[in-house]
């Protein structure tokens, strides 16, 4: 035990054995409180956070049930629910060391007491008292942040038709356990609606775990999902829990779900059928039990047609489909969302900008916004940081797309958005000398989804 580490609580009604605890205890720990009234043990409480509680099983003289025992420790869980009460008593045995610990001890404690095992035993209890704080400490920090992040739903608001209709179906899926499926271009906030439905679901106090999947390498998926055992390879230096067992009793977000491959498909969907995980270099499965949210902002439904995304993985994943409007389809909340990230950038810099000018408005509004509300995003934080003026003007923009590389709009003869989609792809890879990362980045998704347009375009 930590040199004074620790509260402790010790009822025993024998003075003789309260002075012996105290003393022994007293080098060790922060505070000693005895008492020999266990009546004095809800008024104790009330006045002091105690790590561990320890009570004798008997206070009637000649009493060897312990149901007196019994009794308080029913008393002590119904005021303080995460009390560590260790029994200590003359009279042990199996019996009664069974029945404690369905009680809702947590330890035993026979009389005449060992001193060394004595305080072995209320260490291990003090640490765990400490370890309850810990996660219980953890977990409010997560909820005040999640709150923060998703109050009512952070940067994913709007009033326009489309995103009414997107907050209606959170509110009535959010309640259930089913697994969602999230469609919808890069930048429209995908992550935020996965968010939301673990906000306002029954797992809200459970951890949120969020994996990119195009983030991972294909050698890499099974350790990084399912987890590794030690020595399973090279760099497995430590047993590793995967993102499946962190997430147990939560929420796991695998976004980009559209950029797994076949193999690894069959491996996530035997995961999601079983319900249990097997670590990379173990035979023993272990359960898991998960809130499922998926993303992509591929065509899922067509990758099925053509045979590039498995069709009993997509019914596993979608029993609920969420799908995010760019903000091309969604104009009237631009003005909205601009001046909400005007009042966050504003502090967030200490800049006294008052507002956005309606000409610049008007400038935002006739962009297309390839990047969607994430490049709106970035553009206002952009305009705030480089502005010495109190209101944003349209020349505080660069909207990078906007232009062509001889200054010029750009104008469409066609409102065909297939034939709209192939001329910008064309335009920007010009642009970009053929750089497929930049090129990507400028239109606001993958490499892969750009790879597939090139191929679908014939580029």
């Amino acid at each position: 035990m930590n040199a004074k580490n620790g509260k402790i609580l010790v009822v025993d009604d024998n003075e003789d054995i309260l002075f012996a605890l105290k003393l022994l205890l007293k080098p060790h720990v922060e505070l000693v409180h005895t008492t020999a009234n266990p009546n004095d043990i809800p008024d104790l409480l009330g006045k002091t956070e105690y790590d561990v509680i320890l009570l004798d099983m008997n206070f009637t003289k000649d009493a060897i049930s312990g149901q007196e025992g019994f009794s308080w420790l029913e008393r002590i869980l119904g005021i303080e629910p995460s009390a560590i009460v260790v029994f200590i008593t003359a009279y042990g045995d199996a019996e009664k060391a069974v029945k404690a610990i369905k009680a809702g001890a947590t330890d035993f404690i026979l009389k005449p007491w060992h001193n060394e095992k004595l305080i072995a035993t209320v260490s291990s209890a003090v640490k765990l008292k400490q370890s309850q704080k810990q996660v219980s400490d953890l977990k409010e920090r997560q909820k005040e942040i999640s709150n923060v992040m998703d109050s009512p739903f952070h940067d994913f608001i709007g009033k326009s038709e489309a995103m009414l209709s997107v907050f209606n179906t959170i509110k009535k899926v959010a309640k259930t356990d089913a697994n969602v499926l999230i469609l919808g271009e890069n930048g429209t906030g995908k992550e935020l609606v996965a968010r939301a439905l673990h906000r306002d679901s029954p797992r809200s106090e459970e951890v949120f775990i969020s994996v990119d999947l195009g983030s991972i390498a294909e050698t890499l998926f099974e350790s990084e999902l399912f987890g590794h055992e030690r020595g399973a390879f090279t760099d497995a230096k430590k047993d590793k829990p995967g993102r499946f067992e962190i997430a147990s009793g939560g929420t796991l977000f695998l976004d980009e779900i559209g950029n797994l491959s076949l193999p690894l498909q069959a491996k996530l969907l035997t995961v999601i059928e079983r319900r249990e995980v097997v670590r990379v270099g173990s035979n023993k499965p272990k359960s898991t039990d998960v809130r499922l949210i998926c993303a992509t902002n591929n065509n899922i439904h067509s990758m099925v047609g053509e045979g590039a995304f498995r069709q009993d993985l997509l019914y596993r994943i979608n029993t609920v489909e969420v799908h995010l409007p760019p903000l091309r389809e969604r104009y009237g909340d631009i003005p909205l969302l601009a001046n909400h990230f005007l009042s966050v950038y504003t502090k967030k810099y200490k800049k006294k900008i008052k507002n956005i000018s309606a000409e610049a408005i008007k400038k935002l509004e006739t962009y297309g916004w390839p990047g969607n509300v994430r490049e709106l995003q970035h553009a206002i934080e952009r305009a705030i940081i480089m502005s010495d003026s109190n209101v944003l003007q349209p020349d505080d923009f660069f909207l990078s797309s906007q232009k062509s590389s001889t200054g010029s709009s750009m104008e469409f003869e066609t409102f065909n958005l297939d034939e709209i989609e192939r001329l910008i792809i064309t335009k920007v890879l010009k642009q970009s000398q053929g750089n497929i990362t930049q090129a990507a980045n400028e239109l606001g998704i993958t490499r892969t989804s750009l790879y597939r347009r090139m191929e679908k375009y014939d580029l």
